[in-house]
């Protein structure tokens, strides 16, 4: 499937959620009544639909800065320092959801990982798995080798190897050093170059919420929705493997 569209969405604040204000019993907004402004009492919900967003990839991050003071200004512990003992708690605990969505929305990686999550899938998770099987078998912990780098990264180790190697001999080896910084170089390249191949995922993703939006979820088998998440999880994770790359790369020649 091609990308389809690249529109940012824009923050609505206070988009209702389809609860009760404690105060007014009109409908409120994840953290505050549109009504009356009081601030709520903390609901389950997701970081999306905290800033009254889908759940989609494409954000306008001019539009979330500017969401993110104006509840910052509502939601300070300040402004309620002469109301009630609830209400001064749940500005604390809804100003510190505030700061952990403002900061997971606002970065990229953070977003497509978080949005990753709640479909199911956890990084986190896979790496203590990996962490604790290798703890418990005594071997080192490793990465599965993307394709595409599998002969380049046997010839980096080679190299890194080596350099390793002339470190501990107190020799150097200019040559050597060089194809590790025409190496890093590529690998950098690479790296920057997944920001754009990420991005054409967002759009494909994207437009799968717009047609489950419309009511057309018969036209969005999950088959479809899966693949594109697939996609995303494959590209973080070389992005990850090849960021470790640099990260070797780095340690000999700094060393």
């Amino acid at each position: 499937m091609s990308a389809t569209h690249n529109h940012s969405q824009t923050v609505q604040i206070g988009a209702p959620t389809g609860e009760q204000c404690w105060s007014c019993g009109d409908m409120r907004a994840a953290a505050f009544c549109t009504a009356c402004g009081r601030v709520q009492p903390p609901a389950p919900t997701d970081f999306f639909s905290f800033f009254g967003l889908p759940r989609k990839l494409n954000v306008d991050a001019g539009s979330l800065e500017r969401a993110f003071y104006q509840m910052s200004r509502k939601l300070h512990p300040d402004v309620y320092a002469n109301a009630s003992s609830k209400e001064q708690e749940w500005s604390l605990q809804q100003s510190s959801l505030l700061n952990d969505a403002y900061r997971t929305l606002k970065d990229p990686i953070a977003r497509t990982e978080y949005l990753l999550k709640l479909e199911g899938v956890e990084f986190e998770g896979q790496s203590k798995a990996a962490t604790d099987r290798a703890r418990e078998t005594g071997t080192q912990k490793k990465q599965v080798v993307p394709p595409e780098l599998l002969e380049e990264v046997f010839e980096l180790n080679m190299q890194l190897e080596e350099a390793r190697m002339n470190k501990k001999m107190g020799e150097v080896d200019e040559a050597l050093s060089g194809e590790l910084e025409e190496t890093k170089k590529n690998l950098q390249a690479k790296y920057d170059g997944l920001m754009e191949e990420l991005e054409s995922y967002w759009n494909e993703w994207d437009a799968i919420e717009d047609r489950a939006a419309a009511g057309d979820s018969d036209a969005v088998p999950d088959q479809e929705r899966s693949s594109v998440r697939d996609k995303m999880v494959d590209l973080l994770n070389r992005r990850s493997y090849i960021r470790n790359l640099v990260r070797d790369v780095n340690e000999v020649l700094e060393s």
